[in-house]
């Protein structure tokens, strides 16, 4: 359930910038520069509909599949989304931290932090939750065959 929580922060966090008018990130602003090629509101809307999706994969681990494409192909798309989602968060980490100019502005103020932790907290999460559901399955089809 907390895998499912950080998707609905993500979410949450997105709607919120989408009725604030802005791009990026909870205190990883997007340059001024990012305004003249997309539109805020959809654009933020969009990620949050990215979002609601992702909880949805996410949960459907709880239950997983008995056909065995059926279970694999939702263990792989949960795996691709986690690397993904784990490499955007090691990438606004190290924005944050200054290290690398180009990647954009450092962390400006706590919200920053807040979303790195949060999205740290929810890759970890997943990440145990794909490992878990693929481990109870093996197990049932070992004790089964």
């Amino acid at each position: 359930m907390t895998a499912a929580a950080g998707a609905v922060a993500y979410s949450v966090s997105k709607v919120d910038l989408a009725f604030r008018g802005e791009l990026g990130m909870p205190g990883f602003p997007a340059p001024r520069a990012a305004y003249d090629s997309y539109e805020p509101f959809s654009g933020q809307l969009s990620n949050a509909a990215m979002g609601v999706l992702l909880v949805l994969l996410i949960l459907a681990l709880a239950r997983l599949p008995t056909n065995r494409w059926a279970r694999r192909a939702l263990l792989i798309g949960n795996g691709v989304a986690v690397t993904v989602i784990g490499l955007g968060v090691a990438g606004f980490a190290v924005r944050a931290t200054g290290a690398v100019p180009w990647l954009g502005a450092p962390a400006d103020g706590a919200a920053a932090w807040i979303a790195l932790a949060v999205g740290a907290l929810w890759t970890v999460a997943w990440s145990v939750a794909i490992r878990r559901a693929a481990r109870s399955r093996s197990a049932s089809a070992v004790e089964a065959g």
